[in-house]
């Protein structure tokens, strides 16, 4: 009998992947990243005013490319094997859509026009428009933000949108509906746009959108036209019904099978967003926190629901039945930057190479652009083996992690970083301490209010890019903790997510544990708190929340 594979397409900020997975083993047989092409020259985004956007044809060009890809690398016979694909997507990162379900940006008019493309997780263009659902939810006799953990955020779905038909007459006129990039995709692949027959994935709906069974699906005509008129109908034109991400989406369309050389017999999954299913992809188990640690993080927890369903856990990123497990609550924390904190300063040391180096007339154009790229290339390694010399405490430096504002706890995109400290003697090595220290503080906030919550934490399981690449990292983190971190050895836990879904979907498993039991690819190290380093890290953590209050509050 011949092997059957899933492919798992998972979309990150930057980039995507497509992975094909053996169902019986867990091998990864082949993979291909295809970066955004538009996204990378920078277009449609306007970086200082927290714009962030793509444009549909980066996420389609990939698609086709990197399956198309991914099957010439895999051997012989897969492709005629597959029997599924599942979808994973950053989020909430939606999209104004015509009444057929294609996105503005692929209508005559709005090619070039921002507003109509997808508005990424990382735009921060609506904090006035999460500020006023707040404000009003609070005065509502329904708290829709309830299982949202109470605190709406200019990342999610309501504020984004609300925001774009505000600046934009002519995408307001011409949007019927908004999709989520998690739930157009599978749309594509099978065939149904239609925005109000497509199924929506519970988890960016649950999450994102403050849709619950309680409210009887999302917030009420009465409120969304209280918060603006402008949203007047809408509701009728979005969605009531949600799924979870072991119920097929339907099967590839004549046209995309034969765009990606696949049969028309493969089921498409309904999509989740990337951490969820890449908690999958790490093996979560209950009450495990699971951390996606790249540009930002995305920490899951799951928890049965006879255990931990009634509570409301305050100023977390959501609290939805099946968002990651089907049957399991899912609760979704995280931090707006992470990996992207260091990025930054990278940027701020590179800017004389850049700039000044850049433009010397003493040496040639080649010598430049070779001491650019591996000024660029050393400068987090220089960073770390330096910083790694520097005693805890040494430097006086406290930051906070709020360079992109704060997701939780307590969503707030007003709040800025912080460096504190500084004298005449701190040089880059003592600030990069500092600025990984703060991310590791923020992770700890994190924790400390899932426990205060009343929801216990038995473990932490770690993905991503930061885990996998950065020891000096991930062992600050384990201190400032005081828990061990298990590091998940696949190096694209997202992607391998979504093949397991695809596997539960395609009816090889019964659900998601068994295919998570037969796919899964173990840990490759683990890393354990060093007792003096804890103790430390506790008076050190102190001076961070201290510093928070005053930031926020000016206590």
């Amino acid at each position: 009998m011949s092997a059957k594979y899933t492919i798992g397409l998972d979309y990150g900020s930057d980039s995507v992947r497509s992975l094909i997975v053996n169902v019986e083993t867990g091998e990864e047989v082949a993979s291909v990243v295809f970066e955004y092409p538009r996204w990378k020259k920078g277009l449609y985004c306007n970086a200082p005013k927290n714009q962030f956007r793509q444009h549909p044809k980066d996420y389609l060009e990939g698609l086709e490319y990197t399956i198309v890809e991914a099957l010439k690398k895999a051997p012989a016979g897969v492709a005629e094997n597959v029997v599924g694909i599942s979808v994973d997507t950053t989020g909430s990162t939606p999209v104004a859509v015509d009444e057929k379900g294609t996105p503005l940006s692929l209508t005559p008019g709005f090619e070039e026009n921002p507003n109509a493309m997808f508005v990424l997780w990382k735009d921060h263009t609506a904090v006035k428009e999460a500020d006023e659902i707040n404000q009003l939810a609070r005065e509502w006799d329904i708290d829709f933000t309830k299982f949202e953990g109470g605190v709406y955020s200019s990342e999610w779905f309501w504020a984004k949108l609300l925001h774009v038909i505000r600046e934009d007459a002519a995408v307001y006129r011409a949007a019927y509906s908004w999709v989520e990039h998690c739930d157009w995709i599978p749309a594509v692949l099978t065939g149904n746009t239609n925005p109000k027959t497509l199924k929506r994935s519970r988890c960016a709906a649950g999450h994102k959108a403050m849709w619950h069974e309680a409210f009887n699906g999302l917030p009420s005509e009465e409120f969304l036209t209280k918060l603006d008129p402008m949203l007047g109908g809408l509701r009728d034109r979005l969605f009531k019904e949600t799924y979870t991400c072991e119920v097929s989406a339907g099967k590839l369309t004549p046209e995309w099978a034969a765009k990606l050389g696949l049969s028309t017999n493969v089921v498409v999954g309904v999509g989740a967003f990337d951490a969820h299913l890449g908690a999958l992809g790490g093996q979560i188990e209950p009450y495990y926190l699971s951390k996606v640690m790249g540009t930002s993080t995305c920490d899951m927890l799951i928890a049965p629901m006879e255990e931990v369903g009634d509570k409301l856990i305050q100023g977390i990123c959501g609290q939805v039945d099946g968002s990651i497990v089907p049957g399991m609550l899912g609760m979704e924390a995280g931090q707006s930057a992470f990996g992207d904190i260091y990025a930054w300063f990278k940027q701020v040391l590179m800017w004389p190479v850049e700039n000044i180096l850049a433009g010397s007339t003493s040496i040639d154009e080649a010598t430049k652009a070779r001491i650019i790229e591996e000024t660029s290339s050393r400068i987090i390694p220089e960073l770390t083996k330096a910083a790694e010399q520097i005693p805890i405490e040494d430097s006086g430096i406290v930051a906070l992690d709020w360079m992109n504002g704060r997701r939780t706890p307590d969503a707030n995109q007003n709040l800025k970083g912080v460096i504190s400290g500084l004298n005449l003697g701190s040089d880059a090595p003592r600030i990069f301490r500092a600025l990984v220290e703060a991310t590791a503080f923020g992770s700890k906030a994190i924790v400390d209010r899932f426990r205060r919550e009343g929801v216990r934490i038995d473990g932490v399981i770690a993905l991503g890019g930061v885990a996998k690449k950065s020891p000096f990292v991930m062992q600050i983190v384990a201190d400032v903790l005081n828990m061990p971190i298990k590091v998940a050895r696949s190096e694209q836990a997202c992607a391998l997510g979504s093949a397991m879904a695809a596997a539960v979907v395609a009816g090889v498993y019964a659900t998601t544990a068994e295919a998570q039991a037969k796919m899964g690819g173990g840990f490759e190290t683990e890393y354990h708190p060093i007792p003096e380093n804890v103790a430390k890290y506790e008076q050190l953590y102190d001076k961070y929340v201290k510093l928070g209050k005053l930031i926020e509050f000016g206590m």
